[in-house]
C-alpha cells in the first residue's frame, strides 16, 4: 500500500469541514485496505470518537509520552523548544489500551491531548503539537497511514506542526474567511518549502535557533489538496473554484452539504459515507499520486 506510513494533515478554518473531511478520508482509505490511524491533535474540539462510531474517547497520548512540561512533564512548546520528543515512535502492539480506541471498521484513533483534560491554567496547547509534529505509529513491523486533525486556523502550522507532514488536506467552506485562509495555508507551506526562516529572535540559545531553521528547512510536504467542503449548488463551487484559481490553486473534490452529516454531528453518531464516496475516491487517489 503506497500510502502506509505517510503523515497527511486536515488543515482549516473553524467550521470549514475539516474533522469531517478527515473522517470521511480515513474511512475511504480503510475500506481501500491501508492501516489507518487518527491522531486527533485539536485540544479544543471534541467528538472526533463519536463521529468515527467510537463511544469514549482514549486518554490523552501525551500523558503516555511524558506529560506536559507546565504541569512538570517533559514534553514542551515546540515554539520555545524545537527539540524533538524522546522516543516518539507508538508501537500499537505495545501502546496501553487506555491511549488508543477502535472504530467498527479498523480505524485506530488517538488523542494528543484536550485542554479541558488538564484544568484551569493548564497552560498553552503547544505540547500537543508537538506530539503532532514528532509522532510515528506501527504496529509491529506494520506501518500506518497516519492521519491529523489539527486544531482550527493557521497557529498550528506558525508552531511548525506541519514541517514533518508529508501531504496537507486544506479544506474550504463556501465563505471569505475559508477562501482567505485555504490560500495563506498555500502560501505558508510553499514559503516553508522555498526556505523561509521561522522566528527565532525569543530564542535565547543559539543551537535551539539552529534547530528551529533546520527543522523549517527540512519541510517534507509533498503535496497540498484543496478539498471544497458544505457546497451548496453549483453556482456556489464555480465561484468557489474560480476564487481559488486566482491564487494558483485547484480543488480535488467537493464534499456536498449533507443533512445527514450535520445530523451525525449534531446527534454524537458515526458519520455516515453516503453521497460522499466520489469525492473521497478522488481524494484518495490525489494522494496516493504523491505517496
Amino acid at each position: 500500500m503506497t500510502l502506509n506510513g505517510s503523515k497527511i494533515a486536515c488543515v482549516g478554518k473553524g467550521g470549514a469541514g475539516k474533522s469531517t473531511t478527515l473522517v470521511l478520508l480515513a474511512k475511504a482509505l480503510r475500506h481501500k485496505g491501508y492501516n489507518v490511524a487518527i491522531l486527533d491533535a485539536d485540544s479544543t474540539n471534541l467528538g472526533m470518537h463519536l463521529a468515527l462510531g467510537i463511544p469514549s474517547a482514549p486518554a490523552p497520548l501525551i500523558s503516555f509520552l511524558g506529560g506536559m512540561v507546565f504541569q512538570g512533564g517533559s514534553v514542551s512548546c515546540p515554539v520555545d523548544d524545537p527539540s524533538l520528543i524522546q522516543d516518539p515512535v507508538i508501537d500499537l502492539l505495545t501502546l496501553p489500551s487506555s491511549f488508543q480506541a477502535v472504530s467498527p471498521d479498523g480505524i485506530v484513533l488517538l488523542q494528543a491531548g484536550k485542554l479541558s483534560d488538564f484544568g484551569v491554567g493548564a497552560g498553552c496547547d503547544g505540547p500537543m503539537v508537538k506530539v503532532a509534529r514528532d509522532l510515528q505509529v506501527r504496529k509491529g513491523n506494520e506501518p500506518y497511514l497516519l492521519l491529523f486533525d489539527f486544531k482550527a486556523g493557521l497557529e498550528d502550522s506558525s508552531r511548525g506542526a506541519l514541517v514533518s507532514m508529508d501531504q496537507i488536506v486544506v479544506v474550504c467552506d463556501p465563505s471569505t474567511a475559508g477562501l482567505q485562509t485555504a490560500i495563506t495555508l498555500q502560501q505558508v507551506i510553499r514559503s516553508q518549502k522555498t526556505g523561509a526562516a521561522p522566528s527565532t529572535r525569543h530564542l535565547e540559545q543559539v543551537q535551539m535557533a539552529d534547530l528551529m531553521i533546520e527543522l523549517f528547512r527540512q519541510t517534507k510536504v509533498k503535496a497540498l489538496h484543496t478539498v471544497l467542503s458544505k457546497v451548496p449548488d453549483s453556482e456556489t463551487e464555480s465561484y468557489m473554484l474560480g476564487e481559488l484559481k486566482k491564487a494558483g490553486m485547484n480543488a480535488i473534490c467537493s464534499v456536498p452539504n449533507s443533512p445527514d452529516l450535520r445530523s451525525a454531528w449534531l446527534r454524537g453518531k458515526e458519520l455516515p459515507t453516503n453521497g460522499t464516496q466520489q469525492a473521497m475516491a478522488q481524494l484518495v487517489s490525489a494522494c496516493e499520486s504523491f505517496a
